[in-house]
């Protein structure tokens, strides 16, 4: 299992080249307050003095601490190829191929880097410092040293500060593939520990968390740690050790670590002989260096899916950056056929990238023509905006002077013609919707369709324009066409059309009933045989019209030819002073309607004249509801997907156009570099991790 830490460590050195963080690698992660030993932990396991020392808040950005051991054949071929005096050394990924051997230089350079990023004010960072420490005295590990938790800003530090690294702290210990190193000093309450409450938020099984208690010697006289080794207070899965830290005089007098080892092995022995075997530096080494590598064997067939789904990625965006321009004729004339392609596929519904969230493309324009227009149409009422009195005014306007016998047909064309002029508005909106969407279709190909056009935005700003410009040049076209269908039949009203004779007929019959019924309601006063008589007569005229006239609509408004004398209707415009015998009136005042009861040959006149408009409507509604949607497909839709590629090659295929068109933006080149090395590095880590496979690793 040993050679598995290695594998992690190489593949660290994969991504930091491309320096990504898209790989959630397996590392122990060290989490502690302020003063908690955290430091000193760490100092402990390297086997030397290089992190920053200080008060209060030392440690502002993470720093990646990568322990490599090294076998004395491996360290004397690498001193021999880098000139490398000693037997440690260190190297920093900032500062490429420097090596160091002075160990306070590795401390002074952490200083300075953490400085140049983080400032002087105590503020933190989230970018990391990546050290590599390489030594035949420790073991592979792969440590992450982050900021202390505090609770106050001490001078000037941010009023944040507590937020700010609980969030980088969390940013860390979130990643399912590390170990959390939870720091407590032991003369603080375990119950209490910052370090485990925040390991406890994101790992509440406690399956990747391990105790480490400091300053063992620290605890008041006659109290000591055995509960809490034991496990007792608060139980840790995968275990709590206790170390014993050097001192701040230890370290101001320079006491080497290898020392304090010694030191702590003697302490344990004297204070807790029963658990040194399971307590101190050494064994937390050996503890961590075990539980890293189960824990990196567990995680290896999930980071080479990753891995895969990575590369896989990475090349589809590669490919949609694409290659270098070699022939600019060529290049140009594919991308306006695939664009022009792509716009008619969408329309069609064959469209490689199908929208899931929303309709569009011919979808929508169907949902237009269907749901949209049709229920539109539906909902306008036939007879909508004209009253009764409307109705009234236009058949008395065209009989003239002379009193009518039955109900002029000027009338009912009048009206009629004013009732379906109503339905121009409702087809030119749907015109207009119609126009939009194919709009919205040019966004929707260059988004999902024809990523390459990104690489060229002169290119993609002329393919929208010379579109556009074809959308309007159609739209008045298109509304022409369609205010002409209306006109179509505000031209000339059918009567002889077969559904309308049809409901002329059923109305003839319905009346003929009414009037029936009403024959059985006479009074006994009336005579029977004149009653029936005159409406036998009146009868026999209805029939013999609409025997000769097919339906003629003016068979059934006989009906009411024939009045009681009871029934003669009053003035529709009465004036007061005309009640008054002799009152001078002057004919010039526009008499005003005023409400009141409709006389019985009134009432049956707006009827019928209202029947007939509402049965005259529907046919011709139902006619602009199919030829509107026709008129926009060949006019609006077909005509641009016919001509796009054209319109398209006659605007933009030019020698003069192609160096400008062809120009790729700025950025272009770097992110196809970036993503071809993002691309490498993750085939060189499956390589990795296929060699690790084959050696039967895991």
């Amino acid at each position: 299992m040993e050679p598995l830490i290695p594998v992690i460590n190489k593949l660290q050195d994969v991504f930091n080249t491309v320096g990504a963080d898209i790989i959630q690698l397996p590392q122990i992660v060290v989490v502690g307050t302020q003063s908690s030993g955290k430091s000193s932990v760490l100092e402990s396991l390297v086997g030397r003095d290089i992190l920053p020392r200080g008060t209060g808040i030392v440690t502002r950005r993470p720093l990646i601490l990568q322990l490599v051991h090294i076998d004395p054949e491996d360290r004397r071929k690498t001193n021999e190829e880098n000139a490398i005096e000693g037997e440690e050394w260190g190297k920093f990924l900032h500062t490429k191929n420097k090596i160091y051997t002075d160990f306070e230089e590795i401390r002074s350079e952490i200083e300075a880097e953490t400085e140049r990023i983080s400032g002087n004010n105590k503020g933190v960072s989230d970018e990391s410092i990546h050290l590599k420490i390489f030594s035949p005295h420790v073991v592979n590990l792969t440590l992450v040293d982050l900021p202390g938790i505090t609770k106050l800003p001490v001078g000037d530090q941010p009023v944040d500060i507590e937020f700010q690294i609980k969030e980088l702290i969390i940013k860390y210990i979130s990643n399912p593939n590390s170990i959390i190193l939870a720091v407590t000093a032991a003369n603080t309450d375990l119950a209490t520990s910052e370090a485990l409450k925040v390991a406890r938020d994101v790992d509440p099984d406690g399956r990747r968390t391990l105790a480490v208690v400091t300053k063992l010697d620290l605890m008041d006289a006659g109290t000591d740690a055995m509960d809490i080794l034991m496990g007792r207070v608060i139980p840790v899965k995968l275990g709590i050790v206790g170390v014993v830290n050097r001192s701040q005089l230890d370290i101001n007098q320079r006491k080497c670590v290898a020392d304090a080892i010694r030191d702590e092995y003697a302490f344990l022995q004297k204070k807790y002989p029963s658990l040194t075997n399971r307590n101190g530096t050494k064994y937390l080494a050996r503890t961590l260096n075990r539980l890293l590598m189960h824990h990196i064997r567990d995680c290896l067939p999930e980071l080479k899916t990753r891995i895969n789904v990575l590369s896989a990625q990475y090349q589809s965006l590669l490919n949609s950056y694409g290659e270098p321009v070699d022939d600019k004729n060529s290049t140009l004339l594919q991308l306006i056929t695939k664009f022009a392609a792509e716009y008619c596929h969408t329309i069609e519904g064959t469209a490689k990238y199908i929208e899931t969230t929303e309709l569009c493309g011919g979808a929508r324009i169907c949902y237009i023509f269907h749901e949209t227009f049709g229920r539109t149409l539906e909902s306008v009422d036939p007879l909508g905006g004209l009253s009764t009195i409307d109705v009234l005014t236009a058949i008395r306007n065209a009989t003239g002077p002379r009193p009518a016998l039955f109900v002029p047909e000027v009338s009912f064309e009048l009206l009629v013609k004013r009732q379906v002029k109503r339905l121009e508005e409702p087809s030119l909106r749907c015109v207009e919707l119609v126009h939009e969407e194919m709009q919205r279709i040019i966004q929707h190909c260059s988004n999902y369709s024809t990523q390459e056009l990104l690489r060229f935005p002169k290119l993609h700003d002329a393919i929208v324009e010379v579109v556009t410009a074809l959308l309007r040049k159609r739209l008045p076209v298109t509304n022409e066409m369609v205010h002409n269908l209306v006109a179509i039949e505000l031209a000339y009203i059918n009567t002889k059309h077969p559904d309308f004779a049809d409901a002329c007929g059923l109305m003839n019959n319905n009346i003929e009933e009414q009037r029936r019924n009403r024959m059985r309601d006479l009074p006994s006063a009336v005579p029977r045989d004149k009653a029936v008589a005159g409406g036998s007569q009146s009868s026999q005229s209805v029939s013999d019209q609409t025997d000769s006239g097919m339906g003629n609509w003016r068979g059934m408004l006989k009906k009411g030819e024939e009045f009681a004398a009871g029934d003669r209707p009053a003035a529709l415009y009465p004036h007061p002073a005309m009640q008054q015998k002799g009152y001078a009136v002057n004919l010039l005042d526009v008499p005003v309607p005023v409400s009141r009861k409709l006389s019985a040959r009134e009432q049956r006149d707006c009827e019928v004249i209202e029947r007939l408009i509402k049965s005259y409507f529907l046919i011709v509604r139902k006619n602009i509801q199919d030829s509107v949607p026709k008129a926009v497909m060949h006019f609006l839709v077909n005509h641009v997907k016919d001509s796009l590629q054209s319109e398209l090659v006659g605007q933009l295929y030019k020698a003069a156009l192609l160096d400008d068109l062809l120009t790729e933006s700025e950025d272009m080149a770097q992110r196809r570099n970036e993503a071809a090395d993002m691309l490498k590095a993750l085939q060189k880590a499956s390589q990795v991790i296929a060699e690790i496979r084959e050696t039967h690793m895991w």
